[in-house]
């Protein structure tokens, strides 16, 4: 089996919904890295050197990889990347190798061959 990796950046008010629907279009479980910090196109406004903005999640899932696209479709459109500039990014990468996923694997075989 090939896993990707998905890194999803959303403000931490949406990571339970990201969550959420990530589970439902696949995902096993995720790693959540709380109060990431970042800065877009345009710098946010201070006041006193401190951002007055959310703080953000950045959330960490090893899916299949025939699952990727899809899980991450479902968490762009859960967060409103499209229609809402600034409220986030998520992008997936190729895992070489993983190990520790024994019990995560027989429950996606099932799921992995109906869309094969």
């Amino acid at each position: 089996m090939r896993f990707k990796l998905l890194i999803a950046l959303v403000s931490d008010e949406k990571t339970d919904e990201i969550m959420r629907v990530a589970r439902e279009a696949g995902a096993t479980g995720a790693t959540v890295v709380g109060d990431a910090r970042g800065e877009g196109l345009n710098p946010k406004k201070t006041f006193f050197g401190l951002t007055l903005e959310s703080q953000r999640d950045m959330l960490l899932f090893l899916v299949e990889e025939h699952l990727s696209r899809k899980i991450l479709e479902r968490i762009a459109e859960a967060a409103g990347f499209e229609k809402n500039p600034g409220s986030g990014v998520a992008f997936q990468i190729d895992v070489e190798d993983a190990i520790g996923l024994g019990g995560q694997i027989m429950c996606l075989l099932d799921e992995v061959e109906d869309e094969l």
